[in-house]
């Protein structure tokens, strides 16, 4: 079984946010202490970092589902929850992170780059932290916000300078072996090489990396054989050279055709017309062999390209080689444009954006914004206090105009995010009352209040009078 995998699919949970604490400060002679609830705890991220010493994705093949922990809640006497950890996957150098539809997100190139994939969630405050001069106790807190929580694509793109392309059995594990320290393996029938193998190569003061992708064969873009699963292997690189065994015995096969039928595919790939590229005619220790590419030599030079005749069992011809590609590998580093130096953006929101956006969707009105959508996942319903305290922050935020102006009536409904509700505007400003409750969001009721009571009571006692204590008769009179 080969142990390297270059594509995998990771299924990323990022942690959950802890809950804020509901909490009231009590001890001996102060029985109400003030609000003390703490807030929860962040969820942890889950980022990608390229490692020099991580070659394949096999550990995410077998362990796709990858979970960070979840941020702790709140406690009272205001003692805060634990962040939960954020959680590093070390990846391969040549890293492509995608969505499940094919959308690149990032190309992990160069040690230690490093992407954030999955946020966790935000934690919630604790009553103390949401404590005010109108809110002297909430009987309430926020909830922990969910972490991210999707399915992203990695696929593994070799990073090397030299690729090797050919028919299956034309000598390229044998030269890569021979040009590099790489040992990779090397059988007498097709296909031997199931996975790319890279090799480092030195010459002189120059180093470059060296790649030796699986045999191609007609239509390997469309899915045949191997190369369809490998030919990304060579999209890095900078130079591409056409391995061509000259003493192959398959009729109708020949220097000539084999390398017009793996052009065909890298043309049909895509991408790779602009690759300088060389010839190595393989082999050339076999009689027949050397016969060949002597007589293909010429009309192969016509096409302008450079053509080396080497022999991996007996080495000849891989130092002329090897200088070559040193000479194509210098001069594409010299071409290539400089790196540029990190630039912070700073995308400042525009004047008139108020952060949230109204749309009339199946019969209701849709509210769409960060803002909004973070609080209503914070927002416990089953408080009444929680949720006149969303309303009067949607009503700071300006939603309840915008929906007005929208043309939305009390009654209509209104969604966001994943909740619904039935418009009724804001009834006035907030006032105390016991925790917990919002007397906006009281059902009407026939039953006197207790001040109403109270007033009803105060009025069916006897009048009397402040200094001779004797009861005074009303002069109420019919008229």
């Amino acid at each position: 079984m080969a142990t390297f995998v270059d594509r995998v699919v990771l299924h990323l949970l990022a942690g959950d946010g802890g809950h804020g604490c509901v909490s009231i400060h009590r001890e001996k002679f102060k029985p109400f202490g003030g609000p003390d609830g703490g807030n929860g705890g962040h969820g942890g991220s889950v980022s990608l970092v390229v490692d020099p010493q991580v070659h394949t994705l096999l550990d995410f093949h077998f362990r796709p589902h990858i979970k960070a922990e979840n941020g702790k809640g709140g406690q009272g006497s205001n003692r805060d929850g634990a962040n939960g950890a954020d959680l590093v996957l070390k990846v391969p150098d040549g890293t492509v992170v995608q969505t499940v539809g094919g959308e690149t997100i990032a190309d992990l190139v160069g040690a230690g780059t490093t992407i954030e994939i999955a946020r966790g969630g935000r934690g919630g405050r604790g009553n103390a932290a949401l404590a005010s001069s109108r809110r002297k106790a909430p009987g309430f807190a926020e909830l922990g916000e969910p972490g991210d929580r999707l399915d992203v694509v990695l696929e593994l793109k070799s990073v090397a300078d030299v690729g090797l392309v050919g028919f299956p059995s034309a000598g390229k594990s044998s030269l890569i072996s021979v040009l590099s320290a790489a040992k990779p393996k090397i059988a007498d029938y097709p296909f031997t090489t199931l996975v790319p193998n890279l090799g480092v190569v030195r010459v002189d003061n120059h180093t470059f990396t060296i790649a030796d992708v699986p045999g191609l064969i007609p239509g390997a873009a469309t899915g045949k054989g191997l190369g369809l699963e490998f030919l990304r292997h060579i999209e890095r690189c900078a130079v591409l050279v056409h391995v061509v065994d000259a003493a192959t015995l398959e009729p109708g096969r020949d220097p000539l055709s084999d390398i017009d039928a793996i052009e065909a595919e890298l043309a049909e790939y895509g991408g790779l017309a602009d690759r300088p590229r060389l010839v190595v005619l393989n082999k050339v220790d076999v009689p027949d062999a050397r016969d060949l590419a002597e007589i293909t030599r010429p009309d192969i030079e016509a096409r302008g390209l450079a053509v080396f005749e080497v022999s991996t069992a007996t080495r000849e011809g891989l130092k002329e080689l090897t200088y070559a590609l040193a000479d194509l590998v210098q001069r594409a580093r010299d071409l290539a444009p400089a790196p540029e130096p990190t630039r912070i953006v700073i995308r400042p929101p525009a004047v008139d954006d108020a952060g949230f956006t109204i749309t009339e969707e199946a019969g209701a009105y849709v509210v769409r914004g960060p803002r909004p959508e973070r609080w209503v996942r914070q927002t416990n319903f089953d408080n009444d206090e929680a949720v006149g305290f969303l309303a009067d922050r949607l009503e700071r935020l300006g939603v309840e105009e915008a929906l007005a102006k929208a043309g939305a009536e009390p009654g209509d409904l209104v969604r966001i995010g994943a909740r619904e509700f039935d418009w009724q505007p804001t009834a006035g400003a907030y006032a105390a009352g016991p925790r917990g409750t919002d007397i906006r969001l009281e059902e009407p009721s026939a039953r006197a209040t207790a001040a109403e009571r109270l007033a009803a009571h105060r009025a069916r006692q006897p009048q009397r009078d402040p200094t001779s204590g004797a009861v005074v008769e009303s002069d109420s009179t019919d008229e």
